[in-house]
């Protein structure tokens, strides 16, 4: 069975030098809005972040096994982190474990941060997606839940017109205008998120950030 406890969509949008990953406070108890103050972004070290949809109780189950190999990375004093790309692959492969298994984790991921290219050496923006049947993919947009359908398009539109990542400014007002349309079509979603800023000089944790829905054009739809 599907989780009880379910949060709803996370956007993550790259951008001219780092990654943003946002998502509302909301947890609901089946149909029922019944957490609203939970954070389902975890930064896992100063270049790594990683967030969820779903059963909060997988997310949270998960979150503490990558915390435990910070922990435990840490302790080897060697200079190496868990980047992005590397938590990208293995939650892939414990996702896959787990659904052959029949015991899926019924969570979509959002994993950003920055990661070294291999030629150059330099940090470079990276987001990836992975689903409870260990499906993945990277893009420079990753959404999950509603968001796919209602705010991936606006997404899109800025980002498919043109040849270069958006700068930091219109990835937050991209960000801003995506939750506020997720707040009046979804109804397991708040007017208040929290986001997580990944950049050269480190993570940047904002929020609650909330926001006071505008209902003046409500009497413009029928049935309303």
């Amino acid at each position: 069975m599907a989780g009880v406890v379910n949060g709803t969509s996370v956007l993550g949008i790259a951008f001219d030098g780092g990654v943003i990953i946002a998502a509302d406070t909301l947890v609901s108890y089946g149909s029922m809005a019944r957490f609203s103050s939970c954070q389902r972004i975890k930064v896992v070290n100063k270049k790594t972040i990683v967030a969820a949809t779903g059963d909060y109780a997988d997310y949270q189950f998960l979150t503490k096994i990558i915390h435990q190999k910070h922990i435990d990375d840490k302790q080897w004093n060697d200079g190496l982190e868990l980047y992005p790309a590397a938590l990208h692959s293995w939650i892939t492969r414990v996702s896959y474990n787990r659904r052959s298994k029949f015991q899926p984790l019924w969570n979509a991921w959002v994993i950003g941060g920055l990661q070294p290219n291999e030629e150059t050496g330099n940090l470079e923006p990276f987001l990836g997606f992975v689903d409870k049947l260990g499906t993945s993919f990277k893009s420079n947009v990753v959404v999950t839940g509603f968001a796919q359908h209602l705010a991936l398009p606006l997404i899109r539109n800025l980002i498919e017109n043109s040849d270069k990542l958006p700068s930091e400014a219109e990835a937050r007002d991209l960000i801003k205008k995506c939750m506020e349309v997720l707040y009046y079509r979804d109804a397991r979603s708040l007017p208040k998120y929290t986001m997580a800023i990944v950049k050269s000089d480190g993570v940047q944790e904002e929020g609650p950030i909330e926001f006071r829905g505008e209902w003046d054009v409500a009497h413009y739809i029928e049935q309303y």
